[in-house]
C-alpha cells in the first residue's frame, strides 16, 4: 500500500487553489489529508505535524502558502520527508512574495516549487516520488503522459485538417 500525502495550507482561504491539488491525487487514488497550520500563528503544531509525518504513514508533504509563504520551509526543516511547496498568488505582490519566499531555502532544508498556484504540479510530483516504490502509481503515471500526447496530437490534427 502506498504512502499517504500530507497537503497542509497557511489558510482556509488556500483551499480554492489546493482542491486541485486533492482532486488530482483522487485521480491518482492516493490518500491524502488537508490541514491548515500557519508557520507563523501556529508554529508549534505545524513543526509537530512535520515531525510526526512519516511514523503517521505519509510519504511526502505538499504545503502551500501566501505572502511570507514559510510554512514549506518549517515543515522541511522538521523532517527528512520531500516537501513540495506551492507558493499562493496573494493579492500584493501576485505571488512573487510567495514563490520567492518557498523557493529561497537554505542549504540543507530543500523545498521543491512548483509555480505560483501549481497544486495540480505539486501532486504529480507527489505522485511521482510515492512511484519509485509503488509500480502500480508508476503505471497510472505513465497512463497520464500517453493521455496528454495524445490529447495533443488530436489537436494537432484537428487543426491541420
Amino acid at each position: 500500500m502506498s504512502k499517504k500525502i500530507a497537503i497542509v495550507m497557511g489558510s482556509d482561504s488556500d483551499l480554492n487553489v489546493m482542491q486541485k491539488c486533492a482532486d488530482k491525487l483522487e485521480s491518482f487514488g492516493v490518500e491524502h489529508e488537508i490541514r491548515i497550520m500557519s508557520a507563523h500563528r501556529t508554529p508549534a503544531a505545524a513543526c509537530s505535524y512535520a515531525s510526526n509525518a512519516k511514523t503517521n504513514g505519509f510519504g511526502a508533504i505538499i504545503a502551500a502558502a501566501g505572502k511570507a509563504a514559510h510554512l514549506a520551509g518549517v515543515l522541511a526543516a522538521h523532517t527528512t520527508l520531500p516537501v513540495i511547496g506551492v507558493p499562493i498568488k496573494s493579492s500584493t505582490l501576485d505571488g512573487l512574495d510567495s514563490l520567492l519566499s518557498t523557493v529561497q531555502m537554505p542549504s540543507g532544508v530543500p523545498v521543491a516549487t512548483v509555480a505560483i498556484d501549481g497544486a495540480e504540479n505539486a501532486a504529480i510530483l507527489a505522485v511521482q516520488i510515492l512511484a519509485v516504490q509503488d509500480e502500480e502509481l508508476a503505471q497510472k503515471l505513465e497512463k497520464m503522459k500517453k493521455d496528454m500526447e495524445e490529447a495533443v496530437l488530436a489537436k494537432d490534427a484537428k487543426l491541420n485538417t
